[in-house]
């Protein structure tokens, strides 16, 4: 039986890839040798290193759709994508592209200023191949995030502008995927080792799978 976490890369940072029946990248960012392979781009709000246009445009095949919350419409038309190439999406809403059912969940910070949740952003829960994957976003340990039910997390942890590695691992074990995967660290903000930290601190039951 192949292993369900083997489909997915992470690149650096929050750049996440998944090859099943269609091609999903979630943030691209620094991915100067893609192969324009994606079908659904999910990008989960407009700080440089999760809304790339350069990048998206290097993943993305010419009838991909650009997923991407609401508030962030204006940024993605001001940088060259047509209407029609677009999914604006709003948290706490239901929806599918392509074939994926998916939820956007809200992302934000508490007592930090980085991520407001004014502005609206999110990550999402999306059904790819029967597997349900949480891609939190930039977000802290909120009461939306703790409500959410999946089967692999994909959660930040380097601390600074997200959860750190001890806050991550606590909203992991809450959650209690079966696969638990860290990320936003290593690169623009946290160690290598808040990866090793992170899987540390994981409940038993709870599979870690560092791919950074």
């Amino acid at each position: 039986m192949r292993d369900p976490i083997s489909p997915f890369s992470i690149n650096c940072h929050s750049s996440i890839r998944w090859g099943g029946a269609v091609t999903v990248w979630f943030d691209p960012f620094r991915v100067e040798n893609a192969t324009g392979d994606g079908d659904v781009i999910f990008i989960t709000h407009d700080h440089y290193d999760h809304f790339s246009p350069e990048d998206i445009r290097r993943v993305m095949k010419p009838d991909a759709v650009l997923v991407l919350p609401e508030s962030c419409r204006a940024a993605a038309l001001a940088a060259g994508f047509s209407a029609s190439q677009l999914l604006p999406v709003r948290a706490g809403e239901h929806y599918t592209v392509k074939g994926i059912p998916f939820t956007a969940v809200p992302a934000y910070n508490i007592g930090k200023p980085f991520h407001p949740r004014s502005n609206g952003w999110v990550g999402y829960v999306a059904e790819l191949d029967g597997l349900r994957v949480y891609v939190s976003g930039d977000t802290d340990d909120t009461p939306e995030a703790q409500a959410v039910s999946c089967d692999a997390a994909f959660l930040p942890v380097g601390g600074t502008y997200t959860m750190t590695a001890a806050e991550a691992a606590a909203l992991a074990n809450a959650l209690h995927p079966q696969i638990a995967v860290p990320t936003h660290y290593g690169s623009i903000v946290g160690a290598m080792t808040d990866g090793d930290d992170f899987a540390a601190q994981l409940a038993p039951g709870i599979r870690c799978v560092k791919l950074i």
